[in-house]
């Protein structure tokens, strides 16, 4: 007895919930159902359904064999759905929803290495700090930067890496105005705001003592876009915070400085968000796992 497609039929069986319906999934006759359900019982040696001209019901056999057979034939297809993966070029369309700062600022990072990679996927990015509905708006995945816990949805979330918030400011801004040495010198400072759609309107700032004191973001400065942001910073108009990815690069060449390096903002944490489903797609995945060896890169 050919026990992949005894399971496939009888769960297929299970689901219609009659011979009939069964046998127009599957394609067979309904004779061909009743014979592969008899042979299975022969084999198992109990009863799976009780039968009746006008009722469908599993025996306490059948329920644990039909729950058997959803865990075997769910593994039987994912090993399938990969080992296809495996043979498939990857190529194709990518739809992605990304932060500015990924999309924009972090760019040049990750997206060269990305397309020397992958040079068959066509990558369509879209660049914004809405919250953006991936099954409304037809998008394949979203990368997602959040300080706090992500709420509960039906999308699955991989985290990728963690990153400390920092202020920076230009050398020039702080030859001119001088160098903060306590969270109380901010008081006196040009304060450029961000102000996303969950952003506080202050910041809690950690001394190495544990003290946190907060800090109130009434600057002179505020925008909704997180390269004009940055575009203000280098232009040496006042002090931000960024997470440290998005200025590492500044960072190291000098053209952003960081301001109070011994107290902490916290952190935020970068996501990426796809469908919950059982097989997903392989450019999908290849681009998540891309990611993720990117932040890991120190």
């Amino acid at each position: 007895m050919d026990q992949l497609l005894a399971m496939r039929v009888f769960h297929t069986l299970v689901e219609a919930r009659s011979f009939s319906g069964a046998a127009e999934v599957l394609g067979m006759s309904h004779s061909s159902v009743s014979r592969q359900l008899k042979q299975t019982e022969a084999a198992l040696g109990v009863a799976l359904v009780h039968r009746s001209t006008r009722h469908f019901a599993l025996t306490s056999a059948g329920e644990r064999y039909h729950r058997h057979c959803i865990d075997i034939l769910a593994r039987i297809d994912a090993m399938t759905h990969a080992m296809t993966d495996e043979r498939e070029d990857l190529s194709g369309p990518l739809r992605l929803t990304v932060p500015l700062a990924i999309g924009t600022l972090e760019l040049p990072a990750w997206l060269p290495a990305f397309r020397l990679r992958y040079p068959g996927i066509a990558l369509t990015l879209s660049c914004s700090d809405r919250y953006v509905d991936l099954l409304a708006e037809g998008f394949d995945m979203a990368l997602r930067i959040s300080s706090a816990a992500l709420a509960d949805s039906s999308l699955m979330a991989k985290l990728l890496t963690a990153s400390e918030t920092v202020l920076v400011a230009s050398p020039t801004y702080l030859t001119q105005f001088g160098l903060p040495r306590v969270p109380d010198d901010l008081a006196t400072h040009q304060r450029l705001v961000f102000a996303g759609a969950s952003t506080p309107r202050e910041w809690a700032i950690t001394g190495p003592d544990g003290h946190t004191q907060r800090v109130p973001l009434d600057g002179a400065f505020t925008t909704d876009a997180i390269t004009a942001l940055f575009a203000a910073s280098l232009a040496g108009t006042g002090i931000a915070a960024f997470t440290e990815r998005t200025v590492r690069a500044e960072l190291a060449r000098g053209t952003l400085v960081r301001v109070l390096p011994q107290y902490s903002l916290g952190r935020s944490h970068y996501y990426a968000l796809y469908p919950h489903t059982r097989h997903v797609n392989s450019r999908v995945r290849a681009f998540i796992d891309f990611m993720a060896e990117h932040y890991r890169q120190p």
